[in-house]
């Protein structure tokens, strides 16, 4: 882990949704980083006044078109944001971020990690589910990789046309979609927030021992975290993260 602050550069950008972008940063002699690690970016205002916020990496370390001193953050806008709406409309290519990190070791997968894996996104928290899903694909893995993603609108959706591609891909990635305010027309479930007994037709079983990433704001990880209990799933296998805090999404 880097404690120190460095600067990263903006190599490139590109819009997710309306709200939300993916910003690529390089720091020489980065050296690469692990799936589901977050940094943290520090903003400094003309006065002194400093922000600073973390943001999980979207990027898998190494990945096609990624060098090992690159990464991705994909960043949300904020309505009351101090430091989003910057990054989100703001940062322009050949900007400089002060930057801290990669940081994290627990809520991280590794392709030589055993066993079926079930990630489960609310929001902006399939961003460092993303990460896992595309280190999953680079290392070619055979480990049974889902993600259950819930979102309010299919254009909230994040990474859509690559999540399709992630599932025909030869390490395949199967993606069940929730859909909370509006759902796709023909979709054959109406609109509505996750329930427990969707969750529980959509994640793998229990008697498959999965290890469960579950990333998203608390109420959701709260919520889905005790149905998983419920419904017999080893609690020692359920990894949580959460907006706001360290690591948070958003």
């Amino acid at each position: 882990m880097t404690t120190s602050w460095r600067v990263a550069d903006v190599v490139a950008t590109h819009e997710e949704t309306a709200t939300a972008r993916t910003i690529r940063l390089r720091i020489q002699g980065l050296g690469g980083h692990l799936a589901g690690q977050h940094v943290d970016v520090r903003l400094t205002a003309p006065d002194g006044y400093q922000a600073v916020r973390s943001y999980s990496i979207a990027s898998a370390s190494g990945a096609a078109g990624l060098t090992q001193d690159e990464f991705e953050l994909t960043v949300e806008e904020l309505p009351d944001g101090e430091v989003s709406p910057y990054l989100v409309h703001g940062l322009s290519v050949g900007d400089q971020l002060e930057v801290r990190g990669p940081v994290g070791g627990w809520f991280v997968w590794r392709a030589e990690d055993a066993g079926p894996v079930q990630l489960i996104a609310g929001g902006s928290g399939v961003v460092p589910l993303m990460s896992m899903a595309r280190a999953h694909a680079a290392a070619g893995s055979a480990t049974p990789f889902r993600l259950l993603y819930s979102a309010r609108t299919p254009m909230s959706v994040y990474y859509r046309d690559e999540l399709m591609a992630l599932g025909e891909g030869v390490a395949p990635l199967r993606v069940d979609y929730v859909y909370t305010r509006t759902a796709p027309p023909e979709w054959p479930v109406a609109a509505g927030r996750l329930t427990a007994d969707a969750l529980g037709a959509l994640v793998l079983p229990a008697a498959d021992s999965p290890t469960f990433y579950l990333c998203g704001s608390t109420p959701f990880v709260e919520a889905v975290s005790g149905w998983l209990v419920t419904a017999r799933h080893d609690p020692g296998r359920i990894r949580t993260e959460r907006y706001g805090g360290i690591g948070g999404a958003q």
